[in-house]
């Protein structure tokens, strides 16, 4: 028996429509790639828990939409911190929506597996080996190492090494809150 089950949009209430409203626009505009959106409209992945709880799924969505918004951080960069904390949780959803984003973004296919496997791949760019350390660091808990947040502030800047930050902590959410609703991958 499903944990959550998604919301067809002829039976959302009020408050889930305009949350419904932006995500499903937000999605297709910026996730593309993966299913995310049924035949019949109803959104999946962390969107279909973010609607059953629209007061925390929309403060969940300000932080999606707020790092999406002109990143800062390359896109194989953002994908490498992404799969290492989606291997983290062993988050099943996650880890099917951006293995197929990763390919899209030009991670070859042994770099993504040996990430998803736990593992840091020996051919990583300079960016995707401090973006590989810095999410794994912050996944395993304590404090970032300085040379880690050194090499993150001279590699992208202050602020790219915030996003950075604020990804990982994100992803980390994303995977938790599928994990906890078992959120399946999608049959396709």
């Amino acid at each position: 028996m499903p944990r959550l089950t998604p919301i067809p949009p002829a039976e959302l209430s009020p408050e889930q429509r305009v949350l419904y409203n932006d995500m499903k626009e937000g999605i297709e505009t910026n996730f593309k790639g993966f299913t995310a959106i049924r035949s019949d409209g109803a959104l999946i992945g962390p969107w279909t828990a973010w609607l059953t709880e629209p007061k925390f799924g929309e403060a969940s969505w300000h932080l999606v939409r707020a790092l999406a918004d002109k990143p800062a951080l390359p896109r194989n960069v953002r994908e490498v911190a992404i799969l290492v904390t989606g291997a983290h949780f062993k988050s099943a959803y996650e880890l099917y929506a951006h293995v197929l984003v990763s390919e899209l973004r030009g991670l070859s296919d042994e770099k993504i597996s040996t990430i998803v496997a736990g593992q840091r791949p020996v051919d990583l760019t300079r960016e995707e080996a401090v973006a590989y350390d810095f999410a794994s660091a912050l996944i395993s808990g304590g404090t970032l190492p300085e040379l880690t947040y050194r090499s993150a502030v001279q590699l992208f800047t202050p602020h790219g090494a915030a996003e950075l930050s604020y990804l990982v902590g994100l992803y980390a959410l994303v995977s938790i809150t599928l994990n906890t609703f078992d959120i399946p991958v999608p049959e396709v």
